[in-house]
């Protein structure tokens, strides 16, 4: 065999085996390749990757709103607990609208941070491998949401702590608060940090809904609204 047509076996024997190495590891991007496309396990994980596109949009759509947190009982922020403890007192000697005040400026700042988590979100989401996406399916039903908040949540938290205290100073919570401590004896609460508060709040209502959302992909067939999310989660 001459040099030349060696060269060129060769050449097409790499070309073959090639694409089965690289597919090995390969996952496309979200909305990139139509399911049936992808390796089995690439397309989990393009699954994965799309159940939390689908469910981030969704818990930010619902949490990022006015009325998100305040008109939502379940992640509702109240009251801090070493105030909670007094509510009812401050209520009885004529302050309770400071209190009602106070907590709806509370969730309007809860409500502007939610809005600005997506760029997180999305980065985080783009960075599941294929062993990340295994794990998740087998997971329970929140299972990828706390995988998600292990990898954003200390992120989110830097990113929504400015956002909190523009929205505190803008509605008055830091002024509300200092107003409902003076004088009363509440015993020491001057050091309540009430933007990390409402951050802590903040990341605790936008992940229960981001489990509901998983939720609702894993049990109910109407809300896989893709084909990806129908051939993953339908099996």
């Amino acid at each position: 065999m001459t040099g030349l047509r060696r060269s060129v076996v060769i050449g097409l024997f790499v070309g073959v085996l090639a694409p089965s190495a690289a597919q090995a590891q390969w996952l496309p991007p979200v909305g990139g390749l139509p399911p049936q496309a992808a390796p089995e396990e690439s397309k989990t994980a393009l699954g994965l990757r799309e159940a939390l596109t689908v469910g981030a949009e969704n818990a930010v759509a619902r949490t990022g709103r006015i009325d998100g947190f305040f008109k939502n009982e379940v992640i509702k922020i109240l009251m801090p607990e070493k105030l909670r403890r007094v509510e009812t007192g401050l209520r009885a000697v004529g302050y309770g609208g400071k209190v009602d005040e106070f907590i709806l400026a509370m969730n309007r700042a809860a409500e502007r941070a939610a809005a600005s988590g997506k760029p997180i979100f999305w980065e985080a989401i783009q960075a599941i491998t294929i062993e990340d996406a295994m794990g998740i399916l087998a997971g329970g039903e929140t299972a990828a949401t706390e995988y998600f908040r292990g990898r954003t949540e200390e992120e989110l938290a830097t990113a929504f702590r400015p956002i909190v205290q523009q929205a505190t100073n803008e509605f008055g919570v830091t002024r509300q608060y200092k107003d409902l401590i003076q004088g009363l004896p509440f015993g020491n609460v001057q050091g309540l940090d009430i933007d990390e508060y409402v951050v802590g709040k903040t990341l605790d209502g936008l992940f229960y809904v981001l489990g509901e959302e998983e939720k609702k992909i894993r049990n109910d067939p109407a809300a896989r609204i893709t084909a990806i999310l129908r051939d993953v989660f339908g099996r």
